[in-house]
């Protein structure tokens, strides 16, 4: 009985010995929530026209929410208006000869060109016979040689009007040539491009909300003179808010993209924000004056990006967060 009692306290006091080593080991390990500090970053945009002219409505004021597609502000549009036209009407010029050169000519001409060489046909053979009556009389001393040759030339002259006339036909038989109608045909397309950049140019003097957000900043009233990309107004965007934290390189191994987080602010201690991280910068960096960790405030960091799924108007620009990880969930 004494020989099986001494190895049962042996292996009790080698478990408690072991079980006293990890807790040991685990005591210096880390914590399993991971906090950090950061500042909620909301995106502005700066929006304009990207056309110059004189601004005929602003239709936000600052404070006032925007929608994506929402009219903001609109600039005078009659002196575009007036120059799509004109490109409409070059287009359309240049459209109608196109078609006609493809069509080719009329029936009606090419009618009326075989009814010419059939009368100039008509005219050289008389030509002819009197030029050979004219040859026979001279022969036999009836006609002068002055008289031949008046009919030599009015043959002549016949069989050159009548070869006129059948090239003529022949041309308006063929058509235009290749080269004609390919020209037409790049003019136009030349012409309907400058038509498009005149009527994108009228689109653009209609200004819209990129995105839904708020005005914080109206720069310019109705009937200031504007310049290509002078800021009008300034937007707020609401989506995406982020939060841009830090973390210190030993801490990097305990977050990776997706990564759940919650995001607390003083105003509201007790009601968490819902977000996951997005993007961990792969380069390090001397941690901004906004963080306030005296442990921080000499070392390198790494900059990390939150997306906040459920933000609200209880997230400023600027405002200081501080989030945290839950390994254990």
């Amino acid at each position: 009985m004494k020989k099986l009692i001494i190895p049962a306290v042996a292996v009790l006091a080698l478990a408690g010995l072991a079980g006293w080593f990890f807790k040991a080991r685990g005591s210096g390990a880390e914590p399993e929530v991971l906090t950090l500090q950061g500042n909620v970053d909301i995106r502005e945009v700066n929006l304009g026209f990207r056309v110059a002219g004189r601004i005929a409505e602003v239709a936000r004021d600052e404070g006032d929410a925007v929608r994506a597609g929402d009219v903001i502000a609109r600039l005078d549009p009659e002196p575009y208006r007036r120059e799509a036209e004109e490109a409409r009407g070059q287009a359309a010029s240049l459209r109608a000869r196109l078609q006609l050169l493809e069509a080719g000519n009329r029936p009606q001409e090419i009618a009326q060109a075989r009814a010419l060489v059939r009368e100039r046909e008509v005219t050289s053979d008389n030509a002819q016979r009197l030029f050979k009556r004219q040859e026979e009389l001279l022969a036999s001393k009836t006609v002068s040689v002055q008289e031949w040759d008046d009919a030599g030339a009015r043959y002549r002259e016949a069989e050159a009007r009548l070869k006129s006339a059948r090239e003529q036909l022949a041309l308006l038989e063929a058509g235009f040539r290749a080269e004609e109608i390919a020209q037409a045909r790049a003019d136009l397309t030349r012409a309907e491009a400058a038509l498009a950049s005149t009527e994108l140019r009228l689109a653009d003097t209609v200004l819209m909300a990129p995105s839904d957000g708020v005005v914080i900043t109206r720069a310019q009233e109705p009937g200031a003179i504007v310049q290509p990309g002078a800021t009008v107004l300034t937007v707020s965007l609401t989506r995406q808010v982020w939060v841009r934290a830090y973390i210190p390189e030993p801490g990097l191994g305990r977050v990776h993209p997706g990564l759940k987080v919650r995001v607390y602010t003083d105003s509201r201690p007790d009601k968490p924000y819902f977000g996951q991280i997005g993007y961990i910068s792969p380069r390090a960096e001397f941690t901004p004056k906004s963080v306030e960790t005296p442990e921080l405030r000499t070392s390198l960091v790494y900059r990390l990006r939150v997306v906040v799924t459920n933000s609200d108007e209880g997230l400023r620009q600027g405002m200081p967060v501080t989030v945290i990880s839950d390994f254990r969930h």
